[in-house]
């Protein structure tokens, strides 16, 4: 840890000469690259130079001691995690997690007449990601949706990193469409440290006509958005059940009508050559 101790001296004493913080982001359990942005203008041999990554004030990653890795001073959950490549001056730091997330300083020294010199430093922040899933809507409601009924409606997503910003509902009538938000319940895993969402809607549909409900998550600056499978409702009012029984009430009335009309006039032409058919047997 006196190697860290002296370089962050170096640094206070040297004002400027480390950049502004460069965002780095990675996916969970793959290889994050972290640049040291040395231009190496002068050229400088390997063998002239000492280079360390450290996190934080009390961690050191990795070390390259006049061109050869060194691990007595590295913290121990980086042993065996991370490799340097001198050609690109970047520290690659194996299968990133969460807790790997931070704020990582390259402090390069040169080996000159008397004690090394500090010439360049820079600094990033590691930003890790997890991919959520897409969200997904489940119906909350038992039983058949009948008209000016509440419709209870969720939407989750679970499994991803950082935490997201925001949950909006979205619910389209033909060319209308509305946005909502409401409370976003979020959990973490203790374990993986992973976030899980969920979002309730609890609403009236219009009826007699389709309404589309989807839901979107915001992930943040830069992330973008997921967004679920449209969900379709259309909830059949009473005034359209009233439409069908006028219709059909009518028709049924005519057919009706119809028969007894057409049942009138067999029984009565049957009644008319009825005489006739007897009166030719009286006669044979």
């Amino acid at each position: 840890m006196e190697v860290c101790i002296f370089f962050l001296y170096a640094m206070i004493l040297l004002p400027g000469i480390a950049a502004s913080v460069h965002q780095v982001k990675s996916f969970l359990n793959h290889t994050a690259y972290l640049s040291c942005y040395f231009p190496n203008s002068q050229k400088t041999d390997i063998k002239d130079l000492r280079v360390f990554w450290q996190k934080g004030t009390d961690e050191v990653v990795h070390e390259v001691y006049y061109g050869q890795e060194k691990l007595d001073n590295l913290s121990p959950k980086y042993i065996n995690r991370t490799k340097m490549d001198m050609d690109r001056w970047t520290l690659q730091l194996l299968s990133a997690g969460i807790v790997d997330e931070g704020q990582y300083t390259c402090i390069i020294q040169h080996r000159d007449k008397g004690s090394p010199k500090v010439i360049h430093t820079s600094e990033c922040f590691l930003h890790i990601i997890a991919n959520y899933s897409q969200p997904e809507i489940a119906w909350l409601h038992t039983g058949e949706l009948k008209p000016n009924e509440y419709l209870n409606l969720s939407c989750s997503s679970s499994g991803g990193y950082p935490e997201p910003r925001q949950m909006t509902w979205l619910i389209s009538h033909g060319n209308t469409t509305r946005r909502l938000m409401h409370h976003m319940d979020v959990s973490q895993d203790a374990v993986t440290k992973l976030y899980n969402v969920t979002s309730k809607l609890n609403i009236t549909v219009p009826k007699n006509i389709l309404t589309n409900i989807s839901c979107l998550l915001h992930l943040g600056e830069q992330l973008g958005s997921l967004v679920s499978v449209p969900l379709g409702i259309e909830i059949q009012g009473e005034e359209m059940e009233q439409v069908k029984i006028n219709f059909f009430g009518p028709l049924i009335a005519v057919i009706v009508l119809i028969t007894l009309l057409l049942g009138f006039v067999i029984l009565k032409k049957n009644r008319n050559s009825l005489p006739t058919n007897q009166s030719v047997s009286l006669a044979v």
